[in-house]
């Protein structure tokens, strides 16, 4: 008996494409203005944050997609920040949060696309909470 599975060429292929984008995104390897426009249609974001300074291998990472909101443990109300700031992560409105004067880097990037606009963005907090308190839940990768 033979079993025969049809997929969508053009998801297969999209899936493949963000997944080996995330990869070499994540190694640092490829800039977003390398990935074809092609691999996805939509607003997406390759989001890491890296605890410590820059000799740190501690960084995580995610592919947030927003055509529908996925792939990130927040990506709902990240990709509503996204869409009122319109893909500037600078420009999201920061929080009126209280945080500890506490001095423990973490170095925030994204790569993507944001409506059919290349996205390269990286800055480095004083710590995690001035961070979500700047970039609302984009880099919230916890939970």
């Amino acid at each position: 008996m033979t079993h025969t599975t049809y997929t969508t060429t053009a998801k297969a292929v999209r899936g493949g494409l963000l997944g080996a984008a995330a990869v070499l995104l994540l190694a640092g390897a490829a800039p977003a203005r390398a990935i074809p426009q092609e691999a996805a249609r939509g607003d997406w974001l390759f989001v890491t944050v890296t605890t410590g300074d820059a000799r740190s291998s501690d960084t995580r990472g995610t592919l947030l997609l927003c055509d529908p909101p996925q792939g990130h443990g927040h990506a709902a109300e990240a990709c509503a920040q996204l869409t009122a700031a319109r893909g500037d992560i600078r420009a999201i409105a920061p929080r009126d949060v209280l945080c500890p004067m506490v001095h423990a880097p973490v170095t925030a990037r994204a790569r993507g696309q944001w409506n059919g606009r290349s996205v390269d963005y990286a800055e480095t907090f004083t710590n995690t909470c001035v961070m979500g308190a700047r970039t609302g839940a984009v880099f919230a990768l916890d939970g």
